[in-house]
């Protein structure tokens, strides 16, 4: 018996960087921040929160690293540029 995996539609990669908020649980210290020189952090409470821009496959590596430090992974999210909402793309009549 063969099996066949649906059709996915056509997706483009979109390599440009885009801008990422990632919270971990913790405060990491200088040594753990070292291994991500292309973030920023800032404590927010418990947790600390990396902001970089990243394109799709550096934003993988990241997650990578931390997943080989042990570090808990809480949130990952995609910001939208300063100025830009998300309707702003939306070229559609109501």
């Amino acid at each position: 018996m063969r099996f066949h995996f649906a059709a996915r539609d056509h997706v483009e990669m979109d390599w440009e960087p885009d801008l990422y908020m990632i919270r971990v649980d913790g405060h990491l210290g200088a040594t753990t921040l070292s291994a991500f020189p292309r973030m920023t952090s800032q404590l927010k409470g418990t947790h600390t929160v990396l902001t970089g821009s990243l394109d799709q496959s550096a934003l993988y590596g990241v997650i990578a690293e931390m997943e080989a430090l042990g570090l808990v992974l809480l949130e990952v999210r995609q910001m939208e540029p300063h100025g830009q909402s998300p309707e702003s793309g939306d070229t559609r009549s109501p």
